[in-house]
């Protein structure tokens, strides 16, 4: 099997070890833990919900507040079984693989790189799903499902900084720059999502939270 150069194996380390805290293996499995844990309670809640909704259709959910808050009537739609089964499995599984993940790296498991690859697809690939049910809940269906933002909420800094632990361990190559820069900006990146979601929601709801305007 060929090896890496020894000098960029060495520049991969010294990148590692002198990133950001949140890249390194006790802090970024605590990160794991907490958005895994979360996000698997809100996908739990929501899978009591819809089988509650599945056996009664006038069933009250918890978070059916008005016709702008509901998640009684997002689940209703198809775009919440895209795949024909209801979208919070996927969340249930998914989060489990995360948390099995954060777990290993307490106990100091090693990971090799092709199974960071594999965990980088994964949550590439759940953010995206996370994008895509966004701009269907603000744009096509026009409700919102508190518990779903939940999920929304732990998918942000989830993929940031496993996107950017990666490139700092070299799972994703790119140049030294630019890896650390958005080392640095870790947490600002991640703050400037949620303020643009939280703005999008507020003037796509704009009459939800100003009556005037309605």
């Amino acid at each position: 099997m060929t090896q890496a150069p020894a000098s960029a194996q060495t520049a991969t380390s010294t990148q590692a070890e002198h990133g950001p805290v949140m890249t390194k293996r006790i802090p970024f499995a605590w990160l794991l833990l907490i958005t895994s844990v979360v996000g698997w309670l809100a996908s739990g809640e929501l899978v009591l919900e819809k089988l509650q909704k599945l056996a009664n259709p006038n069933f009250v959910t918890v978070c059916d507040v008005n016709p702008w808050v509901s998640c009684g009537e997002v689940m209703s739609t198809w775009q919440s079984s895209l795949f024909g089964f209801p979208n919070m499995f996927i969340g249930i599984v998914a989060f489990a693989i995360t948390l099995t993940a954060a777990m290993g790296l307490f106990a100091g498991a090693v990971f090799r790189r092709w199974y960071w690859v594999c965990f980088q697809v994964g949550v590439t690939l759940g953010f995206a799903f996370f994008v895509w049910l966004w701009s269907q809940a603000l744009y096509a269906i026009g409700i919102l499902c508190p518990l779903c933002m939940v999920v929304w909420a732990m998918m942000i800094p989830m993929f940031v900084w496993t996107t950017i632990r990666n490139l700092q361990h070299g799972v994703i190559p790119a140049p030294p720059g630019l890896v650390k820069t958005l080392g640095e900006w870790g947490w600002i990146i991640v703050a400037i999502l949620y303020v643009g979601v939280i703005a999008s929601i507020f003037f796509r709801f704009l009459p939800m939270f100003v009556p005037s305007t309605m």
